[in-house]
């Protein structure tokens, strides 16, 4: 059985509180995880049952993250694009970051292997 996982990107070129980084991860799991088991039920079926690893990534901007929503979507896997909605922190509409997976590891890794960790 092939090791599964997510992975978060989030921009690094937008301040956020600790709070606030974790909130919107949050926002990226839940909805990645959430498209997934309808649209995706064998990976996370198996993603679930391994533990639901998760990692987190510094995208560098806004333009990064729809590029490698783009990469990811062509190669088969869910994406979730996180827009806040503004009530805190950041301006109405700020993308913060983007979920991809839950896939095979070395799927995901393709993708988003040379960004540093979060």
């Amino acid at each position: 059985m092939a090791e599964m996982k997510m992975v978060i990107v989030a921009r690094k070129d937008i301040k956020l509180s600790a709070g606030k980084l974790a909130a919107q991860v949050a926002h990226a799991a839940v909805s990645c995880a959430m498209k997934a088991r309808r649209y995706q039920a064998e990976r996370f079926d198996e993603w679930y049952e391994q533990g639901q690893k998760k990692v987190v990534v510094k995208g560098p901007d806004l333009a990064s993250l729809f590029a490698l929503k783009d990469l990811a979507e062509r190669a088969g896997l869910t994406t979730a694009l996180i827009t806040d909605a503004g009530h805190t922190e950041l301006p109405p509409n700020t993308t913060t970051c983007l979920g991809i997976g839950p896939a095979e590891e070395r799927e995901v890794d393709k993708i988003t292997s040379h960004l540093p960790l979060y």
